[in-house]
């Protein structure tokens, strides 16, 4: 493994700045095949924030409190080579760890995301994804509630809605430890989820969902593990039923480019699967 700086960092990190004529924000999800742009009607600007290193204090955090957890967990699937063998091998055991870690009755995993990151190479599909560069949240309550509509049998949702439900994503290095492009997690405990939040429509060509792009915030306390491995793991929370204050509604997230990353670290890779989680 190439040597690495772990002290805490500085870095730029995207935050979205509001239409300025009132109108909500959006983004067509139908990306130019060369250029990989999208047409929208909101802006970008960057902050240097400092970003905590908490290797070695990863027991301080976890979902219900910050919103996000560290845990180690190597996988028994490793190959992440085949959508398939990852749907029918990853998924199960994903489940499994899932249900032991939260305590959860049933969990559902909904989808997952391959990013490489590819210097000069357009976003253009599933298969040229580099890493997210702005801070974000991946479901508003709408699009979560809908998501339990999309995958779960219609008769089943009333009953499944009324008990407290989730959505977690489980984000972990592939082949190669995390040096490059890390991924940088928002304590929740320093954001207010009212004025922080830019709710994007994303508009497809069949469907429409919604994400909450993240407005800049002094305050807002951003942590890492650097250079994770791939028998690391970090769950980050996007939407929890429970919303009276007690517990850690979601997790803003985004990858970032880490002065610290040594010049010989090999490119990220890295899967996140995103998961509706319901308890009895």
């Amino acid at each position: 493994m190439p040597s690495a700086d772990f002290s805490s960092t500085t870095a730029s990190l995207t935050y979205f700045v509001a239409p300025t004529d009132g109108f909500r924000a959006f983004r067509h999800v139908n990306a130019d095949p060369v250029t990989g742009v999208n047409k929208s009607n909101f802006t970008r600007e960057e902050h240097d924030v400092v970003i905590e290193n908490v290797r070695g204090k990863e027991d301080q955090y976890s979902l219900d409190k910050t919103g996000f957890q560290f845990v180690k967990s190597p996988a028994k699937h490793t190959a992440f080579a085949n959508d398939d063998e990852i749907k029918n091998e990853y998924y199960q055991e994903s489940i499994e760890f899932l249900k032991d870690l939260t305590g959860a009755s049933r969990v559902v995993i909904f989808d997952h995301t391959i990013r490489r990151n590819r210097p000069g190479l357009a976003d253009t599909g599933e298969d040229s994804r580099g890493p997210a560069p702005q801070t974000h949240v991946d479901q508003t309550e709408k699009a979560a509630i809908a998501r339990v509509h999309r995958h779960l049998p219609e008769s089943e949702v009333p009953g499944l809605l009324k008990k407290r439900w989730q959505i977690i994503n489980l984000w972990r290095p592939i082949h190669v430890p995390a040096l490059e492009w890390p991924l940088a997690v928002c304590d929740y405990r320093s954001v207010n989820p009212e004025k922080d939040t830019l709710p994007v429509a994303l508009i497809y060509p069949d469907s429409e969902g919604e994400t909450y792009g993240i407005l800049y915030n002094p305050d807002h306390k951003w942590k890492y593990v650097p250079g994770m491995t791939p028998e690391e793991v970090v769950l980050i929370k996007c939407y929890d039923s429970i919303q009276d204050g007690s517990v850690a509604i979601f997790t803003p997230h985004t990858g970032f480019s880490d002065p610290k990353t040594p010049a010989d670290a090999p490119r990220r890779e890295s899967i996140e699967l995103r998961a509706l989680v319901f308890y009895d």
